[in-house]
């Protein structure tokens, strides 16, 4: 069975059609040649019988006045067998009264006995020749039995000249050999023919199958290859897409140290030089006063406007610039956005949240600060900050984040289109990090942004 397994399903199906075939050729060619012998047999008996009755029937027309047969019907019955050429084919006959006498045999002995009629004998009587292979074990074949061990035995009716009636049963016993021989050459030539259309059958189907067998090895063999190459691309796709996180968490990290040294920079340069340019200002102020009054409104003008830039300036530093965030807990992390922005607004938000893990990678921790502040900035400036809300919770491995206002609400895809870079930048920072961001509004109905980040992250190890 595991040879047979390990073959090709074309070689299987030619060994099992192979089979099937013999078995096929087995049946079919015993059913023709028991087809062909019961047709031989019956064909030579019913020529026989045809034969013997013309030669018989004569000499038993006396049975219609007479239960017995005349002494010179006898003597003409007895030449039969050594005077004509009906002995050459007979090696032995009987002559059965309708009642199951023996009327003639050759062995005196069986002359006036009286036996059952039935099977061939019977049906005789009812005007029918049957033909079988007898193996002589009746009681009344005890002569045939001491010369022959099997006979071909026939039961011919005799009717009376010129009606159907039935005067006596005929039964003549020929030998097999010449009937054995013609109905061997006959099967032999069937057997022939029925091996003969079975090869040429299993040859089409053979070819058939193999052709059939290379396509879909040929088709096989190329899946093959193009699954061999479509796993050699993913596998590649794979290594690429880790690259891309690992390059997206960098990105993230390194983005807030350049905003944090950017934040240094205009803290420590430019907001340095303005508060230098604001003390000599105020000096020449001084200066000035009280000669030329003229341009003393000129430097209180300059003096305002280089006071609101350094302001600005401090603002811009200040939102560039992130709290120490990787060492606090991701509870607090949420808190401390949500109450600097509660802080600069004077507004009030409502804070939901779930069982959160202790920490986070760092990048999640950047994301998740940078999308409260944005979203709870641009709602307080877009919707008045009109009962802003906070949920957070997690699973096993995500972080979901929804913040919502009540505000007039807006079209998501007009407010991209429009510009608005906080929406794209929030949406740019979960994606790089391989999560997940949705916004849902629409105008009159508040507005909703969704976040999902992952709480694992294997690149960030690395960072």
């Amino acid at each position: 069975m595991f040879a047979f397994r390990k073959l090709t399903l074309a070689r299987q199906y030619m060994l099992v059609s192979l089979l099937v075939m013999l078995a096929g050729m087995i049946v079919i060619g015993s059913w023709i040649s028991r087809q062909i012998e019961t047709a031989v047999t019956n064909r030579t008996a019913a020529v026989t019988a045809l034969y013997v009755d013309s030669y018989i029937s004569p000499h038993l027309q006396s049975l219609k006045q007479s239960d017995s047969l005349k002494p010179e019907n006898i003597q003409a019955l007895e030449r039969l067998l050594t005077d004509t050429s009906l002995g050459q084919q007979i090696v032995s006959f009987k002559i059965w009264s309708p009642d199951g006498v023996i009327l003639y045999s050759p062995n005196p002995d069986l002359i006036g006995q009286q036996f059952e009629v039935k099977g061939g004998l019977a049906k005789a009587m009812w005007g029918a020749v049957e033909t079988e292979v007898s193996h002589l074990t009746k009681p009344e074949q005890a002569f045939e039995r001491q010369y022959w061990d099997s006979l071909i035995e026939t039961y011919a009716p005799s009717r009376a000249a010129g009606s159907d009636d039935i005067l006596a049963v005929s039964e003549f016993y020929q030998t097999s050999d010449s009937l054995e021989a013609e109905i061997r050459a006959a099967q032999i030539r069937s057997w022939l023919v029925v091996g003969a259309v079975m090869t040429v059958v299993y040859l089409l189907l053979a070819g058939l199958v193999n052709r059939a067998s290379s396509t879909i090895v040929a088709q096989r063999n190329q899946l093959q290859e193009n699954v061999t190459q479509l796993h050699t691309l993913l596998e590649q796709n794979r290594q690429l897409h880790g690259r891309v996180r690992r390059a997206a968490v960098r990105t993230t990290a390194l983005n807030e140290q350049h905003l944090r040294r950017i934040s240094a920079d205009l803290h420590d340069g430019p907001a340095q030089d303005l508060a230098l340019a604001l003390l000599r200002i105020e000096s020449l102020t001084d200066a000035v006063t009280e000669t030329q009054p003229d341009i003393t409104r000129d430097f209180e003008t300059v003096h305002v406007a280089i006071e609101s830039a350094m302001q600005e300036l401090r603002t811009i530093s200040a939102g560039l610039r992130l709290p120490e965030i990787q060492a606090i807990p991701l509870i607090e992390l949420v808190q401390r956005a949500v109450h600097d922005f509660e802080q600069k607004t004077q507004s009030d938000v409502v804070i939901a949240m779930g069982d959160l893990p202790e920490d986070a990678p760092l990048p999640v921790k950047i994301t998740l600060y940078r999308i409260l502040r944005e979203s709870l900035a641009n709602s307080y400036r877009h919707a008045g900050g009109q009962e802003q809300a906070v949920h957070i919770y997690a699973n096993e491995d995500e972080l979901l984040v929804e913040i919502s206002d009540t505000g007039p609400g807006f079209e998501p895809g007009e407010a991209v289109g429009n510009g608005r870079l906080g929406l794209s930048g929030m949406r740019e920072r979960v994606e790089l990090l391989g999560g997940q961001f949705e916004i849902s509004s629409a105008p009159g109905y508040g507005a909703t942004i969704r976040a999902t980040l992952p709480l694992h992250i294997p690149e960030a190890d690395n960072v």
